[in-house]
């Protein structure tokens, strides 16, 4: 049986404070209902202003450490999954990586947006199984409500600020891991979600970055369109590579930005909602953060379990999508 890179605990850390559909009456045009009824959000967690990616990031990596039993030390590779770190540079994960203690990793960041966690989880299993490092902490963070526009109704109901870490290692003769993954992409649709503020076409403090616009731009109907696609085409492929069905699944995680998007990708796959992890309505959408979190409290609440077979999938900015099939 071939080396798997397995997936032995996991941690989450989301901002303290709470903000209710209610408090949004006060500063924009909308209602609790009108929330609810177009994405299933009912609150949403709010990084308080300092409180950085790495900051959640840190302290999810700290719990997965100790839930493994595992020192800081033994730690060969850090990968953050992050489309909001804390810099253009350094990468986030060198802070997570100087803040745990791990001074014998390696570090670096990855951007692929809601689908991150899924393809850091794929990154750090390709290096623990050609036997390039024998562990790694995955990290999958984000504080998107630092770049939100909080009069557009339409962009700043939906996030949330948080993640989770995964402590990855290597094992022989177990059928545990990461069974399989698809990663795709559509670069054509980069104009539907982004912000253009702050890289290097942009930069700050020049004429055109004085002209660009540094909130969260989407182009609601668009996006809704290509993630119920992205979810089922993802969840089709990453079976099919497997040689499974969704009747050998025992829980769908998916990413957490819209309870109609999920139910729709359900009904494709033909899982009743009772093998669907739904937290959507506690912390809306916390990109690459939105996946760890879910895969943590479905554990915590005895719906994931040792040896369970449990299928993510993640859309997002780029555009980019993709699945992982992981046997718990």
């Amino acid at each position: 049986m071939p080396n798997r890179a397995v997936i032995q605990s996991i941690g989450m850390a989301v901002a303290d404070r709470v903000m209710t559909n209610d408090e949004f009456e006060a500063i924009i045009d909308t209602t609790d209902e009108w929330i609810q009824t177009r994405t299933g959000i009912k609150e949403r967690r709010i990084a308080e202003p300092g409180q950085s990616s790495s900051y959640f990031g840190i302290r999810a990596a700290k719990e997965a450490l100790e839930r493994a039993g595992k020192s800081p030390e033994e730690v060969e590779m850090v990968v953050c999954a992050t489309v909001t770190g804390d810099y253009l540079f350094p990468g986030t994960a060198c802070l997570i990586q100087d803040a745990i203690g791990a001074k014998n990793a390696g570090a670096y960041d990855l951007g692929a947006a809601c689908a991150g966690f899924i393809y850091a989880a794929e990154a750090a299993a390709g290096m623990i199984c050609n036997g390039t490092v024998q562990n790694a902490v995955v990290v999958g963070i984000d504080t998107l409500t630092h770049f939100v526009d909080w009069k557009d109704r339409s962009t700043c109901v939906l996030f949330g600020d948080g993640g989770g870490a995964v402590f990855m290692e290597r094992q022989k003769d177990t059928e545990r891991g990461i069974v399989a993954t698809v990663m795709l992409a559509d670069g054509s649709g980069a104009r539907h979600i982004k912000i253009a503020l702050g890289g290097s076409l942009n930069p700050p403090h020049s004429a055109r970055g004085e002209a660009a616009c540094g909130y969260i731009y989407m182009a609601g109907k668009e996006v809704f369109r290509f993630a119920v696609r992205a979810m089922a085409d993802s969840c089709s492929r990453v079976l099919e590579k497997a040689g499974l069905t969704s009747d050998d699944v025992a829980l769908f995680c998916p990413h957490q930005a819209n309870l109609r998007i999920i139910t729709a990708a359900a009904d494709h796959l033909g899982l009743s909602m009772d093998r669907v992890f739904v937290n959507v309505h506690k912390y809306g959408n916390m990109g690459a953060g939105s996946i760890p979190v879910a895969l943590y409290e479905a554990e915590q609440q005895g719906k994931l379990k040792r040896g369970d077979l449990v299928m993510t999938v993640g859309f997002g900015a780029g555009l980019v999508w993709g699945a992982n099939l992981i046997r718990w």
